[in-house]
C-alpha cells in the first residue's frame, strides 16, 4: 500500500475510533424564579429571588448560584425539592446553604434526583421564621 493510502486509511480508523467513543456530556442550564405566590399555599411576602442553575449529565453534578432579597427575615433554610408539580409540596432532595444573598453551592444528585430535574419535578424555596414551611419559590425549568 503506497504512502498516500496508508494516511488515508488511518485517518478513516481515526475518525471511526472517535465516533464510537463515549458521546459529549450534556450541560443543562436551568433557572427558577422565586416569589410568595408560588409557595403552596401562597405567602404574601414581597420577597423575591432568582436561582441559575447547571447540571452536568456526565458527572451529576448540579450547581447553582442565587440571589434573594425582602424576605421577611433571615433565610432559615433553603432547599431543592422534588418531586412536584407547579402547585404541589414535595420532601427536601438537595439542602442548600443560602443564609446569605448571593450564594451557590454544588452536590452530586441520585438518578431519582436527576428523574426530577429533567421532567420539571424539582423546585427551591427559601424558608424563615415567618414563614418555616417556606417563604419564596420556584419551580426549576429551562
Amino acid at each position: 500500500m503506497n504512502t498516500h493510502l496508508r494516511t488515508i486509511a488511518l485517518g478513516i480508523a481515526a475518525a471511526a475510533a472517535l465516533a464510537s467513543g463515549p458521546a459529549l456530556a450534556e450541560t443543562m442550564k436551568m433557572k427558577a424564579t422565586l416569589s410568595g405566590t408560588q409557595e403552596v399555599p401562597p405567602t404574601a411576602s414581597a420577597g423575591k429571588g432568582e436561582v441559575d442553575v447547571t447540571y452536568d449529565a456526565a458527572t451529576k453534578a448540579l450547581s447553582w448560584q442565587g440571589t434573594y432579597s425582602d424576605l421577611t427575615g433571615p433565610a432559615t433554610a433553603a432547599h431543592f425539592h422534588g418531586a412536584a408539580a407547579v402547585g404541589h409540596n414535595a420532601g427536601v432532595m438537595v439542602p442548600v446553604s443560602a443564609g446569605a444573598s448571593p450564594f451557590m453551592g454544588t452536590a452530586t444528585l441520585t438518578e431519582a434526583q436527576v428523574k426530577a430535574l429533567e421532567t420539571g419535578d424539582m423546585y427551591f424555596n427559601i424558608h424563615t421564621a415567618a414563614n418555616p414551611g417556606g417563604e419564596i419559590r420556584g419551580q426549576v425549568a429551562k
